[in-house]
């Protein structure tokens, strides 16, 4: 027989629960519209369970948004990994973005909805703990292989952050996504090339 569950157990998949099946509401229907009674009904938790976890719906969005941001960073990690490179790992992990974003709950939650439910400052704050940070790292580590004084790691990584997520939009309006995303990956190795002075071996 297992044992019972313990409180802190018990709160836990409360709250995963409520994470998992907001994600999915949020995703299908946008913050504006969303129930919080839906999202109570499909984890099968009451009303108290919610307001113990989160004080209202605003602050159940934000522990969403933190959630998908994490795990679109921990896709770039993983894919940043294996690179043989700094040129190779800012790539692979430029993908990995990519391919992250465009799904419907990084699309929809991370993207669009996220700046305008939060707050800009509060969204780039999230964002700073996650993808901005895996480009930070991305970023300092071409700096360290390609040295150049007159680019700053900091405002380097500002501006590549912003490129990307119009990226992810301008290929999410596209008539033809699959083939505006080619563009972007056909572009994103020349701009990479040309800014950081590097010349890949052909």
């Amino acid at each position: 027989m297992s044992r019972a569950k313990t409180k802190a157990e018990q709160h836990a998949a409360t709250r995963a629960a409520l994470l998992r099946e907001a994600r999915r509401v949020f995703t299908a229907t946008g913050y504006a519209d969303a129930a919080t009674e839906d999202i109570v009904r499909r984890a099968a938790v009451t009303r108290g369970a919610l307001y113990y976890h989160f004080r209202d719906k605003r602050a159940l969005f934000e522990a969403v948004v933190d959630d998908v941001a994490r795990g679109i960073a921990d896709r770039i990690d993983a894919a940043s990994m294996p690179a043989k490179d700094a040129f190779d790992a800012l790539l692979r992990g430029t993908h990995a973005f990519l391919d992250a974003c465009l799904e419907p709950p990084a699309r929809r939650i991370y993207l669009i909805d996220a700046p305008a439910a939060l707050g800009w400052h509060r969204w780039r704050e999230i964002d700073g703990r996650h993808a901005m940070r895996t480009l930070r790292a991305g970023v300092e580590a071409m700096l360290a292989e390609q040295p150049d004084p007159a680019l700053s790691p900091e405002i380097m990584t500002y501006l590549l952050s912003g490129a990307l997520n119009e990226a992810v939009l301008w290929i999410n309006e596209a008539k033809d996504e699959k083939a505006a995303r080619r563009e972007i990956d056909r572009t994103l190795p020349l701009l990479f090339e040309r800014l950081f002075a590097r010349t890949r071996a052909r």
